[in-house]
């Protein structure tokens, strides 16, 4: 494997109601879903639309995409 084949890009899914669609601060963080920790941006992408389709009706939900790698490594950015 190569380098890059083998590095490992940590995400994290995860969505809830917000209080209000200018900020991204959760309503209710006992009611915040974790949606899984994913090992590349194509499967958290994956997953973070289909959890997106599936709350469309409610405006208020949002679901997020969390670069666990660059919280892990912030000195190696990597893009």
């Amino acid at each position: 494997m190569t380098e890059s084949a083998s590095q490992q890009l940590l995400h994290l899914v995860i969505g809830g109601e917000l209080i209000n669609l200018e900020k991204n601060e959760f309503k209710d963080l006992d009611k915040v879903d974790i949606v899984g920790v994913y090992p590349n941006y194509a499967s958290a992408h994956a997953a973070w639309r289909a959890k997106a389709q599936m709350t469309v009706d409610n405006a208020h939900m949002r679901y997020f995409i969390v670069h666990l790698h660059r919280l892990l490594d912030p000195a190696h950015d990597v893009k």
